[in-house]
């Protein structure tokens, strides 16, 4: 999906499980930049999923200040 600016719409996701937001996002042309997931096969199967998205792992251990800055966040909690 491209934002009104032109350029293409960015996500991060929460709570990411095995990634079904991300990949319902691909579907529309949402890049999700990065996920929060702290389960092992999880992680697995969206590094499959999406290569070059950043895993930043547990969310209590997370900083606003560090993530990259997206236009969506969506959480699976």
């Amino acid at each position: 999906m491209i934002a009104p600016t032109g350029r293409v719409l960015t996500m991060g996701s929460l709570f990411d499980g095995i990634g079904g937001f991300p990949l319902a996002a691909a579907r529309y042309g949402i890049q999700t930049i990065w996920a929060s997931e702290i389960e092992a096969f999880p992680i697995e199967v969206t590094l499959q999923r999406f290569p070059s998205m950043e895993h930043k792992g547990d969310i209590t251990k997370l900083s606003g200040k560090l993530l990259f800055p997206v236009d969506i966040i969506c959480g699976g909690s």
